[in-house]
């Protein structure tokens, strides 16, 4: 029984990671149009990404926007979480599915309403309006592991550091933040991936000054089919895998131990 739990789960392995390995294999074929399995073996199809000025104008905007969103929602989604889990708030559920909204709806009903909105408001087609809309969207994932780790931290420690004499800004710095650090960190990397790879709002948003990666891909795949959106993918995946493997590593055995 256990050798046939062992055979079904690496089949489902094998599923689910098949088209990373394809897309990875056909970043380095030499052939003109992604292949599997690749012919020879060549770079220069990160050559050809990371020489196109265009490509990384797109990577240089999707970074900015993807940090300063990070940023505030993970300010945003963190002060929401230790409120939510530690204070008996009037109409706690409402808020909480309220904060949790955003990843409820389909990604094309939330954009098109934001369009309207901000039309009206005047954010549309500018960076201030993607930011906005990206920390509207990536708050819930920071909210939801923050609280994860918020519901486990141990009132008792904040009272006896108070007891000691310190003030409720040092508590929270010196005792608070570090042991629930862990689930912010988590939701910080989850909502940046998030906000990097956003396609359905920010294409409905962004103006034709504020091309991201995931838009110029877009763009890209429909005029031309070599492996240089292949090379993009492995340089993204390489660097989802660098962040979020030890963030995740540590959430895991935070919550475990």
């Amino acid at each position: 029984m256990k050798g046939a739990f062992r055979l079904v789960n690496g089949v489902i392995l094998l599923y689910l990671l098949a088209p990373i390995v394809v897309v990875i294999a056909t970043a380095f074929g030499t052939s003109a149009y992604p292949i599997f399995p690749p012919q020879g073996f060549t770079l220069k199809w990160f050559v050809h990404f990371w020489s196109t000025p265009e490509l990384r104008d797109s990577l240089r905007i999707s970074a900015m926007l993807s940090l300063t969103s990070t940023t505030l929602a993970t300010i945003i989604g963190t002060g929401s979480a230790l409120a939510l889990a530690r204070h008996g708030i009037r109409g706690k559920s409402a808020i909480s599915t309220m904060l949790l909204s955003p990843i409820l709806f389909p990604a094309i009903v939330l954009a098109l309403a934001l369009l309207v909105a901000f039309q009206r408001i005047g954010l549309a087609q500018t960076f201030t309006g993607l930011v906005a809309a990206h920390t509207l969207v990536i708050t819930p994932f920071v909210v939801r592991l923050a609280m994860a780790s918020a519901a486990e931290f141990d009132p008792s420690l904040e009272e006896a550091a108070q007891n000691l004499g310190a003030s409720w800004q040092r508590t929270f710095f010196r005792i608070t933040l570090p042991l629930i650090l862990p689930g912010i960190l988590a939701g910080a990397v989850f909502a940046f991936i998030m906000s990097f790879d956003e396609l359905v709002v920010t294409l409905l948003l962004a103006g034709p000054a504020l091309q991201t990666l995931p838009i110029r891909i877009f763009n890209y795949v429909q005029y031309s089919s070599d492996p240089t959106i292949s090379a993009i993918s492995t340089c993204l995946i390489v660097a989802w895998l660098a962040i979020g493997i030890p963030v995740y590593t540590r959430f895991l055995s935070v919550r475990h131990s």
